[in-house]
């Protein structure tokens, strides 16, 4: 395991038993969200950082669903979601970075809210290489990120949150998570678009068929 990761294992081996505490006041916005990310899928589908699982309930029924994030203590929040999912789920413990018990070509969707973002700077060509090899050609991701704002009042907000997220979550808004993906010659970023302001940002695409 990669040490730059091996510093957000043991991070968030502490900060999943607060987690969805600490995330509640942004959690009222991102539940009105999460059905519309997961609504169309179907099949076999990946969501890479799965969390403590929020997105679960809200994937349709003909979902066949492997869930994925390197943290045990994370995991194991999702587990109790698991029993309101209406489709079929494998939690499993993974490396987003790696994916070594992840087989190539194998989904037909891969879904990540708020994974990028937390994985260090010097991951991130590895991370969409993954996405890039674990998909279908053919098959579809979106990607659900969060950025530094052009706008300088949101921005000055973010630079004050910005210390305590790092600590956290391990997360910082200066990813450029598009950019990786557009630089991905297997991958093809078919749109893109701000939930709210210019920050969160929902990033669509397809694996190619080469």
């Amino acid at each position: 395991m990669h040490d730059l990761n091996l510093v957000n294992q043991k991070r968030y081996a502490v900060t999943a038993w607060f987690y969805d505490i600490l995330d509640f006041p942004w959690e009222v916005q991102y539940r009105k969200w999460r059905p519309e990310i997961v609504r169309d899928v179907c099949g076999e589908v990946l969501e890479s950082g799965v969390g403590t699982g929020r997105n679960l309930k809200f994937y349709p029924a003909c979902v066949n669903l492997t869930a994925i994030d390197l943290s045990a203590a994370m995991l194991k929040k999702a587990s109790r979601r698991c029993a309101k999912a209406s489709c079929a789920v494998q939690l499993v413990r993974e490396d987003a970075s790696q994916m070594q018990s992840i087989p190539s070509q194998s989904y037909d969707w891969l879904i990540s809210t708020f994974l990028c973002c937390v994985l260090p700077s010097a991951l991130q060509d590895q991370a969409v290489s993954e996405i890039a090899r674990v998909l279908k050609p053919g098959g579809k991701f979106r990607l659900l990120e969060i950025k530094y704002s052009d706008i300088p009042e949101l921005r000055r907000r973010q630079d004050l949150f910005a210390p305590f997220v790092r600590k956290i979550y391990g997360a910082g808004f200066d990813r450029r998570t598009l950019a990786h993906l557009q630089n991905n010659p297997k991958l093809e970023v078919t749109r893109t678009r701000y939930l709210k302001d210019d920050v969160y940002l929902l990033i669509e695409g397809v694996r190619r068929r080469m």
